[in-house]
């Protein structure tokens, strides 16, 4: 069973229900609800999702989301190795993304999935956005 990163926008798109990037979201999580892959999601995403959604809800519906949410997904560790790792690679303009990265490469992770494919163009993974994940699922 594949183990897949699923990048912060694409939790974002699922949890605030963002337009047609939606159903591709809810599909990928449809496939882990049915133990045909494990979504995990780094330390830092569901911080960042929590920013996020607190800007849209209420603080105390955004954390309700995110409960729910939890029990979806693993969460892996960020730790001072992955910092110094995003740190010290400059192929990444996005800091954020390098700890995506590094946080996909530290735990053997399979696939990271995301909207943003150019920013994981140098990935010693395979990098694909939700819509072709599905496609070849």
């Amino acid at each position: 069973m594949n183990r897949v990163l699923i990048d912060t926008n694409i939790v974002i798109d699922l949890l605030a229900m963002r337009g047609d990037f939606y159903t591709s979201a809810a599909a990928l999580f449809s496939l882990s609800d049915k133990n045909k892959l494990t979504l995990t999601i780094s330390s830092l995403t569901f911080a960042n999702t929590h920013y996020v959604l607190s800007k849209q809800k209420s603080e105390k519906e955004a954390r309700k989301i995110l409960r729910k949410f939890k029990v979806l997904v693993e969460i892996l560790p960020l730790d001072d190795k992955l910092i110094e790792l995003a740190l010290s690679d400059s192929t990444f303009a996005d800091f954020e993304d390098g700890i995506q990265y590094y946080s996909a490469l530290e735990n053997t992770i399979d696939v990271i999935i995301t909207c943003n494919k150019k920013d994981f163009k140098n990935a010693k993974i395979p990098v694909f956005t939700a819509k072709e994940y599905l496609a070849r699922a």
